[in-house]
């Protein structure tokens, strides 16, 4: 238990916090108050986020204190993130800001230039941002901290997270979800998540639900999710320590013993970890009241609590006795550095949440070990003549990675591995679950590399955190319902942007998307399965962060996969279908061709190296596979038809390199694709995204995209394509439609086209099942 001195001390280092917290928030300048606060020295625009600021600034000075008296490995994870003045305030205190960014100095001329880069022009943000040393979560979109903190946790047997969950963040479908995560910590070779609930009581305008409910029956919601509370609450401060000093004393006991009895006396039980229930009012130690409405304890602090300081010199008197409660004059010395005592109080070196390599995973990454992809190749013999299921060859190649990197390397999905076809990783490892195990169960155990839960909320969140803490992983689902995670991603990908524009933060593992059971082979869940819009999202970031990749057959698949695995600052995802496909490569040339990303299948065109009449083009494994069916009628029935096949991996290779690192110069789209003669383009998604990417180009007036329609049931797989028009037949009458030069006897084949769609939609009625010449096609040249 904290003596009574060092709670002193705590209290002052609280108060530093909270000083410069709410100057970072007002001041442009006088940030020490040596003269009375003018209306020249308070910002034009004041914004941030008070209300949840104190709070935080009181978690941080406590951790401070344990990891001090235990030498703990210990980080952050602030779930109210839009408190950023709190975390930034606790890193220059810590003196970490200053050695990342020399010009905010650790004294008076770098505290001003601390509190007027704060939300302003040219800036930092207002929330905990990647900007923001020892972040990993910027907490701008609520309901993710706890998924990040135990990513972070996972593999890290030394770390303990503090994770501080905020009331109103506590309400979102993905913190609800985020609690069972407990389900699913190794306390042997993980680390620990210390939550911290924290209730103030409001969000922006309303009551905070937990908030309000007894305690009773706040403390039977924490036990039936599997922990023990501890409860501090009030607000007067000498108390509030002593009760935080007790509560997290205990809880890094229990966390202590929980771990020592699994790693040191074998205990297999699972035990209820601690977590601190927080009670304290919003807008602690602000202004009580304003204009005769009560602020602290009220929604009212949220933001800025004392607005309106050009317009009303009573505001401007009330700050300034505010800022003076703090005592800044016994926190800051003549130079306007924390004063010997508080720099002491501060963790030492790495020990600083604000510096703890863990937080710039980037320090800590280790490159995979990884297998040769071309070992695990399938041999084709004649192109489009033998089988293979794309993804399962797939999962040979990660149940390989999973043996060479059993510290290091995990993956994610919503309860879908098996069924995604990668289930030989299950030689090499079992999907973790803490909770009660059956008999009749497979593959569970108390370690994995394999974390399946049907929220995808928990997958992306968990992911996020092991990357972000230097680890690298995989998450696949079903394409249709990764939209569960598109907000998440788009965070994602926006702290990726930022953070490569930020020489101190590291470059991490990059998040890897396997989206499988797609558009195309969802003729059995039918059209609530049918969805290849993520595509689409991914597009609307920016281009140096994202990545499409398409393979359209399993070798092509295997080189993708080892590419995304190796690299590092990206989102990649990679579309490829699980059920038996054709064949198209060798493993020479589907690196070749990943490898370019785009280009001409000479075997499969009748252009001869010259002009062609038509390009067929194609990006995904249906619309190939639909693509070369039709090229075999053409040839067949128009032997004169100069076709040249274009087949698309790299969706990227679309855009002018103006846009995309990987895009194409005009010169060489123009060459493949032509100026002037028409485009057949069947495509994996929407087809307004195709357009979206060649709008640009100088053949884009020839362009006939077909695509997925919103056209879908419970059907089999070819009646599924033709729904969408997407068939080989319907890409026939495309071709005839646009090439005037075969003649007069188009009329017959186009009718013959439209009849054969006709005569095999009439046997799926009839049979259920798609007729013999399409399932058993293959190429015929």
């Amino acid at each position: 238990m904290a003596h009574h001195d060092d709670l002193g001390r705590l209290d002052a280092y609280w108060r530093a916090a909270n000083y410069l917290s709410a100057g970072q928030i007002y001041l442009l300048d006088n940030p020490l108050l040596r003269e009375p606060l003018r209306r020249r020295h308070i910002k034009p625009r004041l914004l941030g986020h008070w209300g949840t600021t104190p709070g935080l600034n009181f978690c941080y000075a406590h951790l401070n204190r344990v990891i001090r008296d235990r030498d703990l490995d210990m980080m952050y994870v602030m779930g109210p993130g839009h408190g950023g003045p709190a975390a930034v305030a606790n890193a220059w205190l810590e003196g970490t800001y200053s050695e990342v960014y020399p010009d905010v100095s650790f004294d008076e001329r770098g505290m001003r230039r601390l509190f007027r880069q704060f939300s302003f022009p040219g800036g930092v943000p207002s929330h905990v941002a990647p900007e923001t040393p020892g972040s990993i979560h910027e907490g701008g979109e609520l309901g993710y901290s706890l998924a990040h903190a135990f990513g972070a946790a996972f593999d890290n047997p030394d770390l303990i997270v503090a994770c501080i969950v905020g009331d109103g963040e506590a309400e979102t479908g993905p913190l609800a979800a985020s609690w069972h995560s407990n389900k699913f910590l190794d306390p042997v070779r993980d680390g620990a998540v210390l939550p911290i609930l924290h209730l103030n009581g409001y969000k922006i305008a309303n009551p905070a639900v937990l908030a309000r409910i007894p305690d009773e029956e706040l403390v039977q919601l924490l036990d039936g999710y599997g922990y023990h509370p501890l409860l501090v609450a009030g607000d007067e401060p000498a108390s509030m320590h002593r009760k935080m000093a007790a509560a997290l004393d205990q809880a890094l006991d229990e966390i202590a013993d929980i771990q020592r009895a699994a790693r040191e006396d074998g205990a297999t039980e699972r035990r209820r970890w601690p977590l601190i229930v927080l009670r304290s009012p919003k807008g602690w130690t602000g202004p009580k009241e304003v204009d005769g409405k009560p602020v602290e304890g009220t929604w009212r602090s949220h933001q800025v609590p004392l607005a309106g300081m050009c317009d009303d010199p009573a505001h401007l008197e009330q700050l300034e006795r505010w800022l003076r409660s703090y005592r800044p004059e016994e926190l800051f010395d003549d130079d306007g550095r924390p004063v010997a005592e508080l720099r002491e109080l501060a963790p030492a070196g790495d020990r600083r949440m604000s510096a703890n390599p863990h937080a710039n995973g980037g320090l800590l990454l280790r490159p995979l070990v990884l297998p040769d992809f071309r070992d695990y190749a399938v041999q084709i013999g004649r192109p489009g003549t033998t089988t293979a299921e794309p993804t399962r060859v797939l999962g040979t190649f990660l149940r390989d990675v999973i043996r060479a990197n059993p510290t290091n390397f995990r993956i994610m999905g919503p309860d879908e591995t098996a069924s995604n076809r990668l289930g030989d990783v299950f030689e090499a490892t079992d999907r973790v679950f803490r909770g009660e195990r059956l008999a009749t169960d497979e593959h569970q155990a108390a370690h994995g590399r394999v974390m399946e839960v049907l929220s995808e909320h928990l997958c992306q969140g968990w992911l996020e955190g092991y990357l972000l803490t230097g680890r690298h992983g995989l998450f696949n689902s079903y394409e249709a319902f990764i939209h569960i995670v598109d907000a998440m991603f788009n965070q994602h990908a926006k702290w990726l942007k930022v953070t490569r524009h930020l020489p101190w933060r590291r470059p991490i593992a990059s998040l890897n998307y396997l989206l499988s059971s797609h558009v195309w082979r969802q003729d059995h869940n039918g059209f609530t399965h049918q969805d290849p819009g993520f595509l689409d999202v991914v597009m609307n970031k920016k281009p140096e962060i994202v990545r499409v990749y398409l393979p359209p057959d399993a070798n092509t698949l295997l080189s993708v996969g080892d590419h995304c695995l190796r690299s590092r600052d990206y989102v990649n995802v990679v579309v490829a279908g699980k059920q038996p496909a054709l064949n198209w490569l060798t493993m020479d040339e589907a690196v070749a061709h990943a490898a370019r990303g785009i280009g001409i299948w000479e075997w499969a065109s009748s252009d001869g190296g010259a002009d062609p009449d038509v390009v067929m083009a194609c990006a995904g494994d249906v619309p190939t596979l639909e693509t070369l069916a039709a090229v075999d009628e053409l040839r067949q029935t128009f032997p004169e038809l100069r076709v040249r096949v274009v087949n698309v991996v790299d969706l990227m290779r679309l855009l002018p390199p103006s846009e995309h690192p990987h895009g194409m110069p005009d010169a060489e789209f123009d060459a493949l694709f032509t100026t002037d003669k028409p485009i057949i383009f069947a495509f994996h998604g929407y087809p307004y995204l195709i357009h979206r990417l060649a709008y640009r180009r100088h053949g884009h007036p020839n362009l006939h995209v077909r695509g997925y329609k919103e056209e879908g049931t419970t059907t089999t797989p070819f009646d599924m394509v033709m729904l969408n028009d997407l068939d080989r037949f319907h890409l026939v009458m495309d071709v005839i439609d646009r090439v005037p030069s075969l003649g007069g006897r188009v009329a017959h084949v186009r009718q013959r086209m439209a009849d054969k769609r006709l005569a095999l939609r009439a046997h799926t009625r009839e049979h259920g099942e798609d007729a013999a010449e399409i399932r058993e096609w293959t190429w015929s040249y």
